[in-house]
């Protein structure tokens, strides 16, 4: 629906060459949130060995044989996300706040009491998560005193003939940005290469090399506007069993969706000298849409082992997720510029949906290693660690020149990373008091690029009998430095990210 929307107001939707893409983009399919029922969010989702709660069949699929009926939960959460951010000594605020319906699913409960199966007791359960929400804004502003803008698109042109980015006779804007998409060997550079020659930012000294019209020696005033809308969703169908009633084994088939829009808007300002001939480009705005979907499958099996009433132990192995996915782009580029005697303004807007070939990303397998100790029906405490290489995500195909690129690039730069979640949980009649920890190591081998996260959480649940109301609030942090462009000029805000989310789950047993 979306890409017939953006076609009818765009005007000119094509089959375009490859674009760009980044480590970022492998690791926004790779990282999960904390996310799921109340109670699985109260504890810090450490439920590897605990099961009995829906969400937990996503750590551990054994973990749906613990519930005792058949049970079913909704949950609703809101989310609200702080984001501070320095760019060369600059400081600036975004918030932004989403309400979600986050989980939904039950299982059903089979046992046989007949005493003649070791196998006695059969759970099949559906659940559906959204394991990661990309709803967010970013505002980052500053003064950079060295590079501008114009080294993106520099870096996009030099070597490009000089007849792939100048209009032919009774061409138009829409006319070329389309040739160049859709040409073998020019594509996504020699867009942004035109985009910025037919703008007057840069300009050709040579039949294949350019210059900026963009004054040196002086300050760059520079702003990122970033806004993103989506979401991450996980449909897990899951079976277990268990051997008399002390080892649990379960598998789960998960079904993956994605659909994210990620919006951003550059701009910069410069009061440099001006040029004593030709032009002079004093202001620059440079507008994005990628809006990316698409489909993915994996799979988990797990054990839970009641070592005594009172411990059990987990181990639970998650496989890759296969995605594939499908990318959108819309550009605009405006200029301004001076001759020292006169203002001109140039607004490039192809009014074009690129539409790239669908492509795979396998994200990394995982294993989670558990333990739950029981205190006599009255109190729990449950601990998780996982371990995830995000050095295997991969793009694909891999025989793709830019994506060996980048997946060489990923395997230099990300980790095996580990996460520790401890939860605990004491019950006081027919009220649950909960609250849990969560550590999760950075992905990158230098943390400067992104911090590790630290997260808290609490929560607290009433028990009606054939029904429950559970209550989460969950608190994570993280910094990361996110580049304004993606080559030529690389400089990066230092983003600090606080998400605060609550959630509330009903549940009933039928």
């Amino acid at each position: 629906m979306k890409k017939i929307i953006l076609s009818l107001l765009l005007g000119v939707s094509i089959t375009a060459q490859a674009q760009e893409s980044s480590a970022t983009d492998g690791l926004r399919y790779a990282l999960n949130n904390l996310t799921g029922t109340a109670r699985f969010r109260g504890m810090s989702g450490a439920f590897g060995a605990l099961g009995g709660d829906l969400s937990a069949i996503h750590v551990n699929p054994a973990g749906s044989l613990f519930f005792s009926n058949n049970y079913a939960s909704i949950s609703g959460s809101l989310y609200h996300v702080n984001n501070n951010s320095n760019y060369f000594g600059s400081k600036t605020k975004e918030n932004f706040s989403s309400l979600d319906l986050n989980q939904i699913g039950a299982v059903l409960i089979f046992n046989d009491f007949s005493g003649k199966n070791d196998w006695s007791k059969i759970a099949f359960a559906l659940n559906y998560d959204n394991t990661n929400d990309f709803d967010n804004r970013l505002f980052s502003a500053g003064t950079n005193p060295t590079n501008s803008i114009d080294q993106y698109f520099l870096d996009k042109a030099q070597g490009l003939p000089i007849e792939n980015v100048v209009l032919q006779n009774n061409e138009s804007i829409t006319d070329l940005y389309t040739y160049l998409g859709q040409t073998s060997g020019l594509g996504f550079p020699a867009q942004q290469a035109m985009l910025a020659y037919q703008s007057y930012l840069i300009e050709s000294d040579g039949p294949d090399t350019y210059f900026s019209n963009v004054p040196s020696g002086g300050n760059y005033y520079q702003e990122n506007y970033v806004t993103s809308t989506g979401y991450n969703g996980k449909l897990a169908a899951n079976i277990a069993t268990s051997y008399k009633n002390r080892l649990f084994l379960g598998m789960n088939l998960n079904a993956h969706f994605t659909d994210y829009v990620k919006t951003s808007s550059v701009y910069e300002s410069n009061n440099n000298p001006l040029f004593t001939d030709g032009y002079t480009a004093t202001e620059l705005q440079f507008d994005n849409e990628l809006y990316t979907y698409g489909t993915g499958f994996s799979l988990n099996l797990g054990a839970i082992l009641k070592v005594t009433e009172s411990f059990r132990a987990g181990i639970a192995y998650e496989s890759p997720t296969w995605y594939r996915l499908t990318d959108e782009l819309t550009q605009r580029l405006i200029v301004n510029t001076t001759d020292g005697t006169a203002d001109f303004q140039e607004v490039i807007a192809p009014n074009v949906v690129n539409i790239y070939p669908s492509y795979k990303i396998q994200t990394p397998s995982k294993i989670t290693f558990s333990g739950a100790f029981i205190f006599n029906k009255k109190g729990l405490l449950s601990i998780d660690y996982g371990m995830k290489d995000y050095s295997n995500i991969k793009f694909k195909p891999t025989n793709d020149a830019l994506f060996n690129s980048l997946n060489i690039q990923m395997h230099q730069q990300f980790k095996n990373a580990y996460e520790l979640r401890i939860g605990g949980e004491y019950k006081i009649k027919k009220w649950s008091v909960r609250g849990g920890y969560r550590f999760e190591e950075s992905p990158y081998k230098l943390t400067s690029t992104m911090s590790d996260l630290i997260g808290y959480s609490g929560g607290l649940g009433y028990n009606f009998g054939e029904s429950k109301l559970d209550f989460a609030f969950a608190n994570d942090r993280r910094s990361q430095q996110v580049a304004f462009l993606s080559s030529g000029m690389t400089d990066a805000a230092q983003v600090q990210t606080s998400n605060n989310n609550v959630t509330v789950t009903y549940s009933i047993f039928f």
